[in-house]
């Protein structure tokens, strides 16, 4: 896989860009002036293709910040509109793979309202009557259990801000490292993943289907072992 700033290429053609957003960089720009997925992806089309002037590079859905994983970006406005209506449409497949704490059941299916706080960009489930909260739906599999921990393979069925990381929290098993809704402590990596991406092409009209691993080295990724591998039938949940 080539590497562009840190920033794994997994598929370009003229209207799209496939890529892995290494941990720890933001989707968009924001107010830490990090070095951001979309300006890096930018500039990476701009000096492989010799554009001088603007780019134009369409953003369709995000991953959290410490989050790593897949993305597809737009590089045409055509591109973009198409690939937007499959995310209103829950067309544009995302499965996720995490490492929770705790025994977590075989299968389950988590419904809950998300009220988010613009404040403090934290999230929270709340009762279905609370004034601007979202529904948010999700499904998950587990796939096995190691050193305290369930691996387990998500399947979004909406794009709430911090979704699968609120709603395991509130579900009993939050997510091993993540700061923010599960105790993690400093130095640990979130062990959340985007790990699945299948798309219908914006103008081929052709399915297609990425499927990129976690860093297989890095805690606690490695003590699950083959077992975190996943082919199309079993991530299919």
């Amino acid at each position: 896989m080539e590497h562009y700033h840190g920033v794994g290429i997994v598929y370009e053609d003229n209207h799209l860009l496939v890529v892995v957003k290494p941990p720890n960089m933001p989707t968009q720009a924001d107010a830490s002036g990090d070095p951001d997925l979309h300006s890096v992806m930018k500039q990476y089309i701009a000096e492989k293709y010799q554009k001088p002037g603007a780019v134009y590079l369409g953003l369709v859905h995000r991953l959290d910040r410490p989050v790593g994983g897949l993305v597809v970006l737009a590089r045409t406005s055509k591109a973009a509109d198409r690939l937007s209506e499959q995310v209103r449409k829950k067309t544009l497949a995302r499965q996720y793979v995490a490492a929770v704490r705790g025994s977590a059941p075989q299968m389950m299916e988590l419904n809950d309202w998300l009220l988010k706080d613009e404040k403090t960009n934290t999230v929270r489930a709340v009762n279905a009557n609370t004034p601007g909260a979202k529904d948010a739906k999700l499904c998950y599999q587990k796939a096995g259990e190691a050193d305290g921990l369930s691996l387990i393979r998500v399947k979004l069925f909406t794009g709430r801000s911090h979704q699968i990381r609120v709603q395991t929290s509130h579900s009993g098993y939050p997510i091993w490292g993540d700061a923010r809704y599960g105790g993690g402590r400093p130095g640990e990596q979130i062990a959340l993943w985007g790990a699945h991406l299948g798309l219908v092409h914006p103008t081929k009209k052709e399915e297609m289907s990425f499927t990129v691993l976690p860093p297989m080295d890095a805690r606690p990724w490695k003590g699950f072992g083959e077992k975190i591998w996943m082919n199309e039938a079993e991530i299919r949940l």
